[in-house]
């Protein structure tokens, strides 16, 4: 169980482990202790208010509710949130509320230590059935923009998602998804302002082709159309780790 506090805790299962064996605590061939920390992320930048916290040991852990109770977070806000692990050596506890807004955020896995910044709460609302895109900062509306989501057969997934990466040009290709270019839906597009919603390859976009249908149906192939100027005013205004949430 993920323990957060107001202030710094010791574990004394920790102390131990570490004033005998040092700062690597093997305990057995390729499975490592929880205090054989390779990083921690975010470290040193400010993020979004729903960025996940992900740890990364040197080996495979065996223990991995040891290796949990070994995260400490230290906040002016107890999120709720839970584990999951990437990887048999990669841990990451995702928020399921929000970090508290323009804080400081202390992070300690045994030994290791370091601190994140949150900026504005950003929340992106895409609504499918009102072909809009939402921005509000601090809960203060910034911009309802037109949008268009994905068409039949291709729907925009519904649920709530956090900006994993910006990029400023993209190049989308429909063979990527199985959908060959001579196909009636096959695409070969160069998009700007990107900003990415999932991995399988959704994003918030400038979309000049679509503009004509933002705001009054569902054209795309998934992603979430804007027009050049508003998806450039998103692009300029969205952090890493700032919440996306799409609703029917």
């Amino acid at each position: 169980m993920l323990k957060l506090r107001f202030v710094a805790v010791l574990f004394v299962s920790v102390v131990i482990v570490a004033a005998l064996s040092g700062s690597t605590a093997t305990v057995s061939a390729g499975v490592t202790a929880a205090t054989d920390v390779v990083s921690i992320s975010p470290s040193g930048v400010t993020v979004g208010v729903a960025h996940p916290v992900t740890v990364t040991f040197a080996g495979r852990i065996a223990d991995r509710t040891a290796a949990e109770n070994s995260i400490e977070i230290t906040s002016p806000k107890r999120p709720a949130g839970n584990f999951t692990w990437l990887n048999d050596n990669v841990l990451q506890w995702n928020p399921s509320e929000f970090w508290p807004a323009h804080s400081t955020i202390a992070l300690s896995v045994g030994d290791a230590k370091t601190n994140f910044q949150t900026g504005g709460a950003t929340v992106g609302v895409a609504d499918i059935s009102a072909h809009t895109f939402t921005v509000s900062m601090d809960g203060e509306v910034m911009r309802e923009m037109p949008a268009s989501m994905g068409k039949y057969g291709f729907a925009t997934p519904v649920g709530s998602f956090t900006a994993l990466e910006k990029q400023s040009v993209v190049i989308m290709d429909s063979r990527t998804i199985g959908i060959p270019l001579d196909d009636p839906e096959g695409y070969k597009l160069t998009v700007y302002d990107a900003v990415r919603v999932t991995w399988g390859g959704v994003y918030v976009h400038g979309a000049p082709w679509s503009t004509g249908s933002q705001g009054y149906e569902n054209v795309s192939h998934g992603c979430i159309n804007l027009s050049p100027d508003n998806a450039d005013w998103y692009y300029n205004t969205v952090r890493i780790g700032d919440p996306i949430i799409v609703q029917a």
